[in-house]
């Protein structure tokens, strides 16, 4: 494309043409044409050649694309800064989230001219506020479920104050950009007017053909390289140009040579477009050729002058064609992307669905509700990430994605409105056990207060969830308490420990010492020595859990020294009762006692059941002898279990005796 950026000289004008030379002209010929003359005389009545003078009517008769294309360049022309916005990329911007919206605005600014992206920082900033907007509507609702007063209500973010300080940068930039090129926009008109009444006088100036040859190419120059104009007068300007240029090249009609040079540079160059143009109709890349065909057309237009009348055209048609392919296969592009954008319609939808689904269910849990509040979430990201949708359903789809929301919302909203209403329960009743707490932290009554102690914290347990912010406060009182109390019996029993600990040493030593023990030989004298050596034993103290074997090692021990006085069964079998339930006996706690107790009645009831039993057994024994093995054995069963029933029953009043 370098070699038809810029038409370039004609080659051998001066050296066929002397300044000395004179130009004869034809008597019918009119050099102060009038512009209606030039356009029966140059124009065809088809009016295709496009640098042309066009009336009305053929400007309806041009192809859409060809208007399109036109509009474009004639926008363009008033910014020099429009290329710059074709290599800008366009992101997915309703895809990204407040933040990253935020950030981009701020890249564009920083990086790109400000004249180049208007069409970008348009969509983030509708992006943007459609977004926040949702935001706030969300905020609200909370606010108002929450008891808040909507004239009260009131909500800002970083996010919303970082974009607002980049989008007044980006409105500070533009101002001073079109105050600047309105300025360069009126000089570039009062420069470009000039040279159109330059061409104007290019006609009536007497001198060598050469000379004003050479003075037309200068002012071509002159105008392509003046910079844009105001929009609203481009077309008037052009047209006026052209319409002079083309009044030069009928009065340059007189000296063919010049002219045929000019007419075969321009069709060299117009042909080099329209291969350009037909290279890019057979490329892939349909809107990268479209945005270059504009820019073809821009130099067709601008930067070159007319052909000779046989190839305007043919050249102007083989354009078109190329144009209209080009054209053809964007909107083939187009209606690919309407497919995507319809797919993109279907997943919105069925992700608004999904979320209306879930707004119907009930929940009954804070944790149930936590992972549909999570779901929701993923599904908000993912219809943000699903693509755009047909510009005509856009705000449609967008509507009911807020309204699904929104309803979800309302039902989130309630549930906590009624879990705080429990919450306050849940509160009351935690602060009746702290009191129960406190009020008995520093009870010594052990035997009571721990049970209660025990309950309380059971109870708290089963109590559900408190208001956030009260449940670190509560919990810190609570645990204080109970841990207050707690301690203080932990205090206790260690304290008991080391007492255990040294009644252990002095029982072991004791025991040892009842080796070497030698009982009078007189029985009841024997007995006594033995009860006090019992007593003497129980005044030494308990010993830890883990040493209670020790207790044991002394039944067998005084056992030993019973079986030596033959002692009669029943009184043997008491005295050492009588030591076991010393060992059992507590005065802070009888829970032994009273399992021993519930023993002996249990064996008691078993021993009374087995004697009824037997006694039955012997009324099968009818006209039996007594002496019979099988009676016999019944008769001694039952006299065996009724002595049982009886140490059972003395064990029994023994227990008694300890409460």
């Amino acid at each position: 494309m370098s070699d038809i950026n810029k038409p370039q000289e004609i080659d051998g004008v001066e050296e066929n043409n002397s300044e000395d030379s004179t130009i004869e002209l034809n008597e019918n010929q009119n050099v102060e044409a009038t512009p209606s003359d030039v356009t029966e005389s140059t124009v065809p009545n088809q009016a295709i050649e496009d640098e042309s003078i066009k009336s009305d009517d053929v400007v309806e008769e041009q192809d859409e694309v060809i208007n399109e294309i036109e509009d474009s360049n004639a926008e363009d022309a008033e910014d020099e800064g429009n290329k710059d916005r074709h290599t800008i990329e366009v992101k997915e911007y309703d895809t990204m989230s407040l933040e990253a919206l935020a950030i981009e605005l701020e890249k564009l600014i920083e990086k790109e001219k400000v004249q180049a992206i208007k069409s970008h920082v348009d969509n983030i900033n509708s992006e943007f506020k459609t977004k926040f907007q949702a935001l706030i509507d969300e905020k609200k609702e909370d606010f108002i479920n929450d008891g808040g007063n909507i004239i009260d209500f009131y909500y800002s973010s970083p996010v919303q104050k970082r974009y607002k300080e980049a989008y007044r940068q980006y409105r500070k930039k533009v101002n001073e950009h079109y105050q600047s090129l309105e300025k360069n926009l009126k000089q570039n008109l009062a420069d470009k007017l000039e040279i159109i009444e330059e061409l104007k006088g290019l006609i009536n100036v007497e001198e060598n053909i050469n000379t004003t040859y050479k003075h037309f190419k200068e002012l071509q120059e002159r105008w392509r390289n003046t910079g844009p104009i105001p929009r609203d007068k481009y077309n008037n300007a052009w047209n006026s140009y052209h319409h002079h240029v083309e009044r030069f090249y009928d009065f340059l009609n007189i000296n063919r040579e010049l002219r045929d040079l000019d007419f075969k540079h321009n069709l060299e160059k117009k042909l080099l477009i329209i291969e350009r143009a037909e290279e890019l109709a057979n490329g892939d890349d349909a809107m990268r050729a479209f945005r270059e065909l504009q820019e073809l057309h821009k130099m067709w237009k601008e930067e070159l002058g007319p052909v000779s009348r046989e190839h305007r055209e043919s050249i102007w048609e083989r354009f078109k064609t190329a144009t209209k392919t080009i054209n053809d296969k964007r909107q083939v592009y187009y209606k690919e992307i309407d497919k995507v954008y319809e797919k993109n319609l279907e997943h919105k939808l069925e992700i608004i669905s999904k979320i209306e689904d879930i707004a119907t269910q009930d929940t009954q849990s804070h944790s149930a509700l936590q992972k549909k509040i999570k779901y929701v979430e993923e599904l908000r990201e993912a219809f943000f990430s699903a693509g755009k949708v047909p510009l005509k359903v856009n705000e449609a789809t967008w509507a009911k994605f807020k309204d699904a929301v929104r309803t979800f919302n309302r039902k989130k909203n309630a549930f906590y409105k009624d879990l705080k209403k429990d919450q306050f329960k849940n509160l009351q009743l935690k602060l009746d056990l702290i009191k129960v707490a406190e009020d008995n932290k520093d009870s010594d009554d052990f035997e009571t207060v721990t049970p209660l102690m025990k309950k309380i914290q059971s109870d708290w347990k089963r109590i559900g969830h408190v208001p956030r912010k009260d449940s670190d406060k509560i919990w810190k009182r609570f645990k204080a308490a109970c841990n207050g109390y707690f301690d203080r019996i932990h205090a206790k029993r260690n304290a008991a420990s080391e007492e255990q600990v040294e009644a252990y040493n002095k029982k072991n030593e004791f025991l040892k010492s009842l080796k070497d023990l030698e009982l009078p030989k007189d029985k009841e004298k024997g007995v006594e020595t033995i009860k006090e050596h019992i007593k003497q034993w129980q005044i030494l103290g308990r010993v830890p859990n883990d040493k209670r074997y020790i207790d044991g090692k002394f039944q067998k021990t005084i056992d030993s020294l019973l079986n030596g006085l033959n002692l009669d069964k029943t009184e043997a079998e008491m005295i050492k009762y009588e030591n076991k339930l010393d060992s059992l006996h507590n005065p802070d706690d009888t829970r032994n006692l009273d399992n021993e107790r519930n023993f002996i009645r249990k064996k008691i009831d078993e021993v009374k059941g087995q004697i009824n039993q037997l006694e039955n057994n012997l009324q099968f024994f009818t006209n039996v002898d007594e002496e019979n093995p099988l009676v016999k054995e019944v008769h001694t069963n039952i006299k065996k279990h009724k002595e049982a029933l009886d140490l059972w029953k003395a064990k029994l009043q023994k227990i008694k005796g300890f409460y």
